[in-house]
């Protein structure tokens, strides 16, 4: 439950979501989270309590339903307190960041553990990760070949994709590499590049 309002007192579009298979634990979940939300001091307290109008609980028949569940929502944060927590975890895919177990609040990895803090929201955790030195690198892609007959499968393949989309152009380019076909420039030329 604290950790549920711990999400919600972000801001009041804020949801904090619930996907359990126990609709006990949910119960108890939520009646907590009432209780609770009422000691928040103010404005926290009113932010919470608006952004929990938005937020929900899930009830599903069993794990692999709450894993794809969740792989559908790609949360912010996705905490994860069950049995095999790890087994569990293991098998998500779509999130910002991810706590395992029930003593890696969300809350020590803004404050005290350092995993990074600035991660996808909105379900974008589906295609990408959060912030990361990577994101300040520029990544460069570089080609060389150097034997010409070893390359010719890759040409012949290059020059049928690009007709295939319609880059004449780029077809002849591969063309005027290619050891077996007679490039389209030339018959059309008379052999001039």
């Amino acid at each position: 439950a604290a950790d549920l309002i711990a999400q919600a007192e972000h801001d009041v579009v804020a949801r904090a979501i619930l996907v359990s298979t126990d609709v006990d634990v949910i119960a108890k979940v939520n009646a907590e989270v009432e209780r609770q939300v009422d000691c928040l001091p103010e404005p926290n307290r009113s932010t919470a309590k608006e952004a929990l109008t938005q937020s929900f609980s899930i009830v599903c028949k069993d794990m692999d339903e709450c894993i794809a569940m969740s792989d559908k929502l790609a949360p912010e944060h996705l905490e994860i307190q069950t049995e095999n927590s790890q087994e569990v975890a293991d098998r998500c895919a779509n999130y910002g960041g991810l706590f395992i177990g029930t003593h890696a609040a969300e809350v020590l990895g803004d404050y005290g553990a350092g995993p990074n803090h600035t991660l996808p929201t909105g379900g974008t955790g589906r295609y990408t990760g959060g912030l990361s030195v990577f994101n300040f690198l520029r990544i460069r892609t570089w080609m060389r070949i150097d034997n010409k007959k070893e390359s010719q499968d890759m040409v012949e393949d290059s020059v049928r994709m690009a007709r295939l989309e319609g880059l004449e152009g780029h077809a002849r380019a591969a063309e005027a590499r290619s050891l077996t076909l007679t490039p389209a420039y030339k018959n059309a030329n008379n052999g001039s590049n």
